[in-house]
């Protein structure tokens, strides 16, 4: 790979001091918890990355040491090494210890970068309680240490090499972190997504502590992605659409291809920065696509003239694309990078897709009939669905004032104040009412298996009772008529039996909720009620204990054969455990209807004494692709799932 040393001294622009950094560290990484300890191996890694798009480094390594310390290493040009003329310093020194130094404002170190704010490496150095940087370049290595940001000694020559490159190695400071503890995986993932993202570059990630080691290479980079994403789909066809366009400053890379789900998966990154919230390329990309379908469903006759053209939303059903900008000077919508902003951006992609796309569908006939296919299927299950939606609001069952017949609501109007339980079976459904709170707890009882949305469009959806009467309970509508400003419970609880069937009931719920009401999880809104799995009956049958998992009842168990010695009582070792421990019975409860309305409340429902547990996307190109591998059509992806994690199975109901 061609490098150059036109990198130096006077292309680094200084803008401001770095003493915040340390008082306010959420400020620059998001917060003091485990995300914001990954964000400091994020922004080293990205600086390698920037190497990398600039065309100056091939390689960017991760290395998590025994010692609880991280390396990064890349091999570009190395951070320029002569002293800055504004600060005095050496550049090293300066990038390091200078907030909003770098060579990514316009001084022409690079033409593009993922960093935009140039606070990457000085704000590593200040969160940690050691860093130290080894610079290759010049045919020399160069080496400096830091303590919480401030340098130990001037940068000095440690010897000869015939590299170049960066090496950053950092011990995060654990009184301002949380957690001073590295997760392999989650490095793993964000290093093979910057991988797909740019072509030829390899990279690595070692782990000390375990002796883990992977590698990452995609020479097909976005293409490679989309497949990656499609694993465990049903392709309309093998072929995956790409384009890579220069058009004046800006790359455009695209890479697309269809399956038969009915969901749509776009991710939009600019600069390799992902943008969850779209922006200017999004849209040109999704206008191109609606406009070259239709025109070629059109001229092909797939169309007929009287018939309505395609809305975007059939044009991109069941799409998995990948879309990349590359450009000198992007503009984000806040500081998060969520939203590209760029105008001309958005002409840019359609100008690509236009030509593109357009010459893609000619050349391949019979991969373009499938792609309409599936857009005309799309626009005619769509068209049922409002059919069976405007059907259902004349009968007054989707809107309007009334609610389901079998929703017992609370009297409070307040939502925040408000939770509703969607709990299995009738049977515990009446116990959960007769228990409840009534100001503040709403029931919903759902009867039998809820309907699997991962294999249904909405017509289907709209036809099922219990989950219409989910709909209707929550408020918020479904899909343009959703609204998550109108959910009526600040806290929808998922309460079911703790058995297979359980379990199954809440897997195809949360399949509901984050293939159709994402926005509710994502609030905070989503709940997994935990009943006990066993009551410890004490003699006379009153104040028994409630437990919730088999690791919490040994250590109960234990406890109390302890206070037992300790007060002098005898213990029988021939007797079972919990009998040592002076209880006289050891239930274990597989369903809900097992407990009677107060046992219920307190054990499940009780604010004061209940276990709840928070549904939260992480991941969600992984809980895709879980929802995907669980509940979709291909049954061999659930067969190798269940093989694969059969072994780490407790309390299997048989």
């Amino acid at each position: 790979m061609a490098k150059t040393n036109a990198y130096s001294s006077d292309q680094i622009q200084v803008l401001e001091g770095l003493e915040p950094v340390r008082k306010r560290p959420g400020m620059y990484i998001g917060g003091t918890g485990v995300e914001g300890l990954h964000h400091l191996v994020w922004e080293l890694v990205d600086n390698g990355i920037d190497e990398a798009l600039a065309g100056h480094a091939d390689s960017v390594v991760v290395r998590l040491l025994a010692d609880g310390g991280v390396s990064v290493i890349d091999n570009g040009r190395g951070i320029p090494t002569d002293i800055h003329p504004k600060t005095g310093k050496s550049t090293v020194e300066t990038v390091l210890t200078v907030l909003h130094a770098g060579g990514k404002f316009g001084g022409g170190g690079y033409k593009v970068s993922g960093g935009l704010h140039g606070v990457g490496s000085s704000v590593v150095n200040a969160l940690s309680k050691r860093l130290v940087i080894t610079v290759y370049r010049d045919g020399k290595a160069f080496q400096q240490e830091y303590a919480a940001g401030t340098p130990q000694a001037d940068l000095k020559v440690i010897g000869k090499s015939s590299q170049t490159g960066t090496e950053i190695t950092f011990y995060p400071d654990d009184t301002i972190f949380e957690t001073t503890s590295f997760n392999y995986e989650t490095i793993l993932d964000r290093l093979r997504h910057q991988a797909y993202l740019t072509k030829g570059v390899r990279t690595s990630i070692s782990d000390e502590r375990t002796g883990k080691r992977y590698s990452f290479y995609f020479e097909g980079g976005i293409q490679s992605y989309v497949k990656h994403l499609n694993i465990g789909k049903e392709v309309v066809d093998e072929d995956v659409f790409y384009v890579d366009k220069q058009v004046n400053d800006v790359q455009v890379e695209i890479a697309a291809q269809y399956t038969e789900s009915f969901s749509e998966t776009i991710k939009q990154f600019a600069n390799n920065v992902f943008n969850p919230d779209g922006g200017t390329h999004l849209t040109g990309f999704r206008t191109a696509l609606t406009r070259v379908i239709n025109d070629y469903a059109r001229k092909s006759g797939l169309l007929k003239e009287k018939e309505e053209n395609l809305t975007g939303e059939d044009c991109r059903e069941g799409l998995t694309a990948v879309i990349l900008v590359k450009l000198p000077d992007p503009q984000f919508e806040g500081q998060t990078k969520n939203k590209l902003g760029n105008p001309e951006v958005r002409g840019y992609v359609e100008q690509v897709m236009n030509e593109h796309l357009s010459y893609y569908l000619e050349e391949h006939p019979a991969i373009a009939k499938k792609m309409v296919g599936k857009a005309l299927l799309a626009a005619r299950a769509r068209k049922a669905a409002r059919a069976a939606r405007e059907n259902i609001i004349r009968k007054g069952v989707l809107e309007g004032a009334s609610m389901p017949g079998k929703l017992a609501d609370c009297s409070s109007k307040d939502p925040s104040n408000s939770e509703i339980y969607l709990v299995e079976g009738d049977s515990a459904g009446g116990s959960a009412k007769s228990g409840r709170d009534s100001k503040t707890q709403a029931i919903l009882p759902l009867r039998g298996k809820v309907l699997n949305v991962e294999r249904a469009r909405l017509d289907k959806m709209l036809a099922n009772n219990e989950i219409l009467s989910l709909i209707k309970a929550l408020g918020v509508g479904i899909e343009e008529s959703f609204d998550v400003t109108a959910l009526r419970y600040d806290r929808i609880i998922i309460m079911t039996d703790a058995d297979v069937d359980g379990s199954h009931i809440s897997t195809l719920l949360l399949t509901f909720f984050f293939r159709f009401m994402k926005p509710v999880v994502d609030g905070g809104h989503v709940y997994l009620a935990k009943p006990p799995l066993f009551e410890l009956v004490k003699p006379g049958r009153k104040s028994s204990e409630f437990i919730y998992d088999e690791d919490e009842l040994e250590k109960v168990i234990d406890r109390k054969i302890a206070e037992r010695q300790k007060e002098g009582l005898k213990v029988n070792p021939q007797e079972e455990r919990f009998r040592q421990a002076g209880f006289i019975e050891q239930k274990r409860y597989k369903g809900l209807g097992e407990m009677d309305a107060e046992q219920l409340f307190e054990t499940t429902m009780n604010p004061v004494k209940r276990v709840l547990v928070q549904v939260r996307v992480k991941d969600a190109e992984k809980a895709d692709a879980i929802f995907n591998k669980l509940m979709g059509t291909e049954v061999e992806l659930r067969k190798n799932f269940i093989q694969t994690h059969a072994k780490f199975v407790k309390d299997l109901d048989i």
